[in-house]
């Protein structure tokens, strides 16, 4: 297949969380690495703050680059906008944990050169994630769509009122919740938002989605594990204040009485490198 590049030549994109004073000391020596391994390298504005060279282009822009894989360098927030840009291009990620917690950035900086030897030897494995697909309707209309990693949330605004939700899945209705909201998670985001409002943990291959209530106003509404060839629909019925639709906790946009928020499978997927590490090895450290 013709990737467009020199077969002598390899490509990396470097993604960095802000702020992170101590990229100032890692970079410079990470980029010798890939230079001595024949790695054109190119950074996001975010990694350009800490180090200059390479090539610096807009992380929307990463995708339509001939890439061999991604470093992102952050916690598991960075790697979350990381993977919306470059799952549609199948780019591979590589997740350096500079974070507190990292089900996703799951390589310590201590393991990042003999990481990286295995993934230039082709010693590391690639994972496969599943990503949701929603959209968001009003009045028959679309009005916006997002892939997620992790999770759609919609929620309340008001602070001291309960919110109406109604479920529908296949068409089916299954029930109206009084909540101050409703999770949609993959497998992977069953580690996330939706575990700590009482979710369960699946493993990331199991082909399923996860339907959490949060706060539910309920001794029967329970976390629902949904199959993901699914369509999982969320009708806002019921919000005084509105509501307030939210992808993986970066990407947000209000919602109104009567919207539709429809969930289903991507066509798209996330690949991760991973070394030898399973997921019980991570989901123990955590």
């Amino acid at each position: 297949m013709d990737t467009g590049k020199p077969a002598s030549v390899k490509f990396a994109a470097i993604l960095s969380k802000p702020e992170k004073p101590e990229l100032a000391r890692i970079l410079p020596e990470l980029l010798a690495w890939l230079d001595k391994h024949r790695y054109r390298v190119v950074t996001d504005p975010e990694t350009a703050v800490y180090v200059g060279g390479p090539e610096v282009i807009e992380r929307q822009e990463i995708a339509s680059r001939p890439l061999d894989f991604v470093i992102v360098m952050g916690g598991d927030g960075t790697l979350l906008s990381a993977a919306r840009v470059v799952a549609k291009a199948g780019i591979p990620i590589l997740g350096v944990n500079l974070g507190s917690l990292g089900f996703l950035t799951e390589v310590p900086l201590a393991d990042l050169y003999p990481t990286l030897e295995a993934v230039d030897e082709n010693r590391c494995s690639v994972e496969s994630r599943a990503l949701i697909h929603c959209q968001l309707a009003r009045e028959g209309q679309c009005v916006a769509t997002y892939d997620a990693l992790n999770e759609a949330v919609i929620n309340k605004v008001s602070i001291a009122r309960l919110a109406n939700f109604d479920l529908y899945i296949d068409q089916v209705f299954v029930s109206s919740y009084k909540a101050d909201g409703l999770i949609v998670s993959t497998p992977t985001g069953s580690t996330a938002y939706s575990m700590a409002a009482g979710g369960p943990i699946l493993m990331p291959a199991v082909d399923a989605f996860v339907v959490t209530p949060v706060s539910p106003h309920s001794l029967t509404h329970r976390p629902l594990v949904v199959r993901d060839s699914a369509e999982i629909v969320i009708v806002v019925n019921g919000a005084e204040e509105g509501a307030y639709l939210s992808f993986d906790g970066q990407i947000g946009m209000p919602a109104h009485d009567g919207d539709r928020v429809t969930c289903r499978k991507s066509e798209h997927r996330v690949k991760l490198l991973r070394m030898k590490k399973t997921f019980f090895d991570v989901l123990r450290t955590k």
